[in-house]
């Protein structure tokens, strides 16, 4: 397989989430961007939520609103509990509910371990879990004020926290992150435990490698890619696309009996590939 060539895409269906209105952390590029994207082009109302970038949020509000549906930029910094408070506020206000939280901002302060400060270790993860905490936290206030709306869904609230490969995979030289992670898949597990019985669903999106520009030094020459795709049995490095189809699908209700659960979206890198040969 030739790895270059770009994967293709899949078609989302364009009313699958009609009437629904969704909040996206870190929407203005990447994963993010992506994800905001197919929510609109799935009929669903979206808030491209941004820290820095304005101008790039605006440009996904555009691109979301030719599909026909509403959008809005805000601005907030998630590890900040009143920012996160007055978005949630604004959002019930402006769009009158809140029906899917992807919790997908994040962020990376890599370094060696012993070299790694402790304003490395604590921002990656005050922004990767306690922000997706603040933003579950509010989210669900509304979910369970609102209740189920059975001709809209038949959750009262779904919530996707974007995780990672490497809240299973260790990966030296980055201990916050995967660290940071590893605690997303907790407290989802834990969120999803408790709330389900009020019929809010929560679960998680584990992206391996994909082409965004946090990245970028890793698959954007032949030789950097060529050593990426060791690791992805697949045989071809992720498109923002592939989490934003798998985003779509957990919050619709065709997987509504799907609660607690994390989806790789990795090329099977979660497979270990270097013991395919035995180890």
């Amino acid at each position: 397989m030739d790895s270059t060539v770009e994967a293709p895409r899949g078609v989302i269906p364009t009313g699958l989430l009609k009437g629904q209105k969704a909040l996206v952390t870190g929407a203005n590029s990447g994963i993010g961007k992506a994800t905001a994207l197919g929510l609109g082009r799935a009929g669903a109302d979206v808030v491209v939520n941004y820290v820095a970038g304005r101008e790039d949020a605006e440009k996904v509000v555009q691109e979301i609103t030719a599909f026909g549906v509403r959008a809005a930029a805000y601005e907030a910094d998630v590890s900040q509990e009143d920012q996160v408070t007055g978005m949630v506020d604004r959002m019930v206000q402006e769009f009158g509910t809140i029906d899917i939280l992807v919790a997908n901002a994040g962020l990376q302060r890599d370094a060696p371990f012993t070299e790694m400060t402790l304003g490395q270790w604590q921002k990656v993860l005050d922004v990767n879990l306690t922000g997706q905490f603040l933003c579950a936290r509010e989210a669900t206030k509304e979910f369970r004020r609102r209740g189920v709306v059975p001709e809209v869904s038949r959750s009262a609230g779904k919530i996707i926290c974007m995780s990672s490969v490497h809240q299973l995979i260790p990966w030296a030289g980055h201990v916050n992150y995967a660290s940071s992670k590893g605690g997303v898949q907790m407290m989802m597990q834990t969120l999803a435990q408790e709330l389900a019985p009020e019929k809010i669903r929560v679960n998680a999106v584990a992206p391996g490698a994909i082409k965004t520009p946090i990245n970028r030094s890793a698959w954007d020459t032949p030789a950097a890619r060529e050593d990426l795709l060791k690791l992805i049995p697949y045989d071809r490095v992720g498109e923002p696309e592939d989490i934003a189809h798998a985003v779509v699908a957990l919050v619709s209700d065709l997987m509504d009996y799907v609660v607690g659960t994390t989806l790789y979206v990795d090329g099977g890198m979660t497979l270990f590939p270097g013991f395919a040969t035995g180890g």
